[in-house]
């Protein structure tokens, strides 16, 4: 029995990759702001949880804003203290706006940085002393593999900073508790995922171009199986995880949100 705790969980990515590890009878965390129905977007971390508990998983709904050192301490606490420990750590919480430099207003920038590489750094920092107790502990951070091109500088450079942050925090914390044993890995899609995000910014044309989240829920599934002292420090692409662990390529075809329709790279990746 192993225990999560996943930011960002309530829908979309989070979501998949909780219910996919409760298939697994895992404990897990769902850490997330949204208590209360969205008015737009769909699920809370209460309809979450009872998906994760129908799938055959132990769910703990947490509210939390990972902006918030408290809350972040208080949750990642709460949950070693229900579940007797904590074994994984999924970083999947993220902001964006792909808006350039003149245009980006000052308070979505300070947004995509303080979820996505703060709320990143604080959930990691506090999960670490809890970490170093397990038999095989993993922090995976879905962030994209650093590539200094300045394509992907030029076009949203506070996004992408944002996201490398997370990114860097895969780097440096790998090195530092190589000896500790945690494992911290990155994970990235090779195409972009159909969730509420990409309908925000490119609509029902590149949902349909796009594949279903349960992709990265199998990858981050894989990953997570593998001996954390001898899997450290990976910046991981869906498709290539599932293709070199057992997949064949026309396997890929069930996660199409649209089959048949062209897929759409995802950012970050030449």
């Amino acid at each position: 029995m192993k225990n999560v705790f996943i930011t960002g969980g309530s829908r979309g990515i989070g979501k998949a990759i909780a219910i996919r590890l409760a298939k697994e009878g895992y404990n897990i965390a769902v850490a997330a702001k949204t208590a209360q129905p969205h008015p737009v977007l769909k699920g809370t971390i209460y309809t979450a949880a009872e998906e994760i508990n129908a799938a055959g998983g132990n769910a703990l709904p947490l509210v939390v804003d990972v902006r918030s050192e408290e809350m972040v301490s208080n949750a990642i606490k709460e949950t070693a203290d229900t579940f007797g420990g904590i074994d994984i750590v999924i970083n999947n919480a993220s902001a964006i706006n792909l808006s350039g430099t003149e245009a980006l207003q000052m308070k979505r920038y300070d947004l995509m940085h303080h979820v996505n590489t703060r709320g990143t750094f604080l959930v990691s920092k506090y999960s670490i002393p809890y970490l170093k107790k397990s038999s095989c502990p993993h922090v995976l951070n879905l962030s994209p593999p650093l590539n200094m091109s300045p394509k992907w500088f030029g076009v949203h450079v506070a996004y992408t900073m944002a996201k490398y942050g997370m990114s860097m925090c895969v780097l440096g914390m790998a090195e530092e508790f190589k000896r500790d044993g945690i494992a911290f890995n990155g994970l990235w899609p090779k195409t972009t995922i159909a969730t509420a995000a990409i309908q925000m910014v490119g609509g029902d044309l590149m949902m349909k171009a796009s594949r279903k989240p349960e992709i990265m829920a199998e990858a981050a599934h894989i990953i997570l199986q593998k001996e954390s002292k001898s899997c450290t420090g990976n910046f991981f692409i869906d498709e290539d995880v599932l293709l070199n662990n057992g997949f064949k390529a026309e396997d890929l075809d069930q996660f199409a949100y649209a089959p048949g329709q062209e897929l759409m790279p995802d950012l970050f990746l030449d």
